[in-house]
């Protein structure tokens, strides 16, 4: 009898210890529909989740495939503009993988680049800081002894 409660015993710790176990390999987890569905639902729910997962596509080369090869991804981002500055500002390498994606898009696109700089030149504190920019630029080479450029008013 005291063999069999041993057994029953030692049966009942093994199942506890292997049901207390978790899954921690993700593809595993998402492997499940209904699983993979409430992450994503809790994702899609939640801004700073939301955040770090835009953020995760667009550091990801599949994911920017995506957003960029799907025009009503990419709408619905620009109709977001608040969401999108606040991830912007929160992430900045999100920001400068974005803008470098804008150049190289410009490099290609003669239309594109003028449309960028119509729009840049048009907007008074963007000069205003180009200019700026600019004056340091100079003031940087004049400083080291290097010539700077003059251009005709």
């Amino acid at each position: 009898m005291k063999t069999l409660q041993k057994v029953a015993l030692a049966i009942v710790l093994i199942t506890l210890i292997a049901s207390c176990q978790t899954n921690s390999d993700p593809k595993k987890i998402l492997a499940n529909k209904e699983t993979r569905k409430g992450i994503m639902d809790t994702i899609a729910n939640n801004n700073e989740m939301m955040g770090e997962m835009m953020g995760a596509m667009m550091n990801s080369q599949n994911g920017k495939m995506m957003i960029q090869g799907n025009e009503k991804m990419a709408m619905i981002m620009m109709q977001n503009h608040g969401t999108m500055m606040n991830m912007m500002k929160d992430n900045p390498g999100m920001t400068k993988s974005m803008m470098s994606d804008m150049m190289e898009s410009c490099k290609s696109d003669p239309d594109m680049m003028s449309s960028m700089c119509k729009t840049m030149m048009g907007n008074k504190q963007m000069m205003d800081m180009m200019q700026k920019m600019k004056g340091e630029k100079k003031g940087k080479k004049k400083a080291k002894g290097l010539p700077t450029k003059k251009h005709p008013k």
